[in-house]
């Protein structure tokens, strides 16, 4: 009796015990490559085009063009000091590889900054600055999302107030970015700050064409005989909820286990990486959502 309850317990410690993989370090270096390029891309657009022009973006870059405009200190420097906060308060909410890609990529971007920073600006007449400055922007971000990292601590922000409000991240980075543009209006001028806007709209409408879709939710099913492995992980490594739904292949007949859960766009990639490690040849479905209700949708924290 004795023998069969440490049998037991042996069988469970083996399951309690799960051990991921590392991501290769051939995707490493091909992930930070495009980060690195993301960042890059973006101090481009903000030093050559945007900045000198008295446009800016929405969130915390925003307020620290604002701040450095006004106090005449380096606009790399508040990019970095502005953003780290975010970060180490939501670290649990967003991840370790997701915090690292960030504090990267802001690390990356604050350099490029001040590194563009002495070079003219390349067009100086306000609808051209506009357009390429928020194509170019767009570029950058969204590059960096889509390898799994982020340029802006006001989405991080939006995170953790959406899961203790009952809005969605997209309502209140947009309500973070109204007083932003409205205090641009003042800061430089009604004109810049209306560009401003048009410049965020063109970014917003090339990271969209980059992520192919930038809603804030997205629905993902997964067929794959290795199911389990997978629905675990993506509750251990992402803090969601999975569900288990029973399926039959229609021409095959044979019984499938689907996998579904609902993530945010941040975490598509990790999705995506978690799937291909276990199982390369899976079914895998990304959708947009346009809402989200009830259930138990807020993630728990990732230890």
């Amino acid at each position: 009796m004795s023998a069969d309850i440490v049998q037991t317990q042996d069988m469970n410690a083996q399951k309690v015990v799960k051990v991921h993989k590392k991501l290769p370090l051939k995707e490493k270096i091909k992930r930070f490559s495009f980060i690195t390029l993301g960042a890059i891309l973006m101090a481009v657009s903000l030093e050559l085009f945007l900045v000198p022009n008295k446009l800016l973006d929405g969130g915390i870059v925003g307020i620290s063009i604002m701040l450095s405009h006004l106090l005449h200190i380096p606009l790399g420097l508040f990019i970095f000091i502005l953003n780290v906060p975010f970060f180490f308060l939501g670290y649990k909410q967003i991840g370790k590889t997701f915090a690292i890609s960030t504090l990267y990529a802001i690390l990356i971007l604050s350099i490029g900054t001040s590194l563009l920073h002495p070079v003219p600006p390349i067009v100086d007449e306000k609808f051209l600055v506009t357009i390429v400055g928020g194509v170019i922007l767009g570029l950058g971000v969204g590059l960096v999302i889509r390898y799994g990292g982020s340029l802006d601590g006001s989405e991080i922000l939006a995170i953790l107030i959406s899961n203790k409000s009952p809005f969605s991240v997209g309502e209140i980075v947009m309500v973070i970015n109204f007083f932003i543009y409205v205090a641009a209006a003042f800061v430089f001028n009604y004109e810049s700050a209306m560009y401003s806007v048009i410049a965020y709209f063109i970014a917003f409408k090339t990271i969209d064409i980059v992520q192919q879709g930038l809603d804030e939710s997205k629905s993902v099913w997964i067929i794959s005989d290795q199911y389990e492995e997978i629905g675990d992980a993506i509750n251990d490594r992402l803090g969601r909820g999975v569900t288990y739904l029973k399926g039959e292949g229609a021409y095959t007949g044979d019984d499938k286990k689907v996998i579904f859960c609902v993530i945010t766009r941040l975490e598509e990639f990790k999705v995506k990486d978690i799937v291909n490690h276990f199982d390369k040849s899976a079914f895998v479905a990304i959708g947009n959502v346009a809402e989200v209700k009830g259930g138990r949708f807020k993630k728990r924290d990732i230890h």
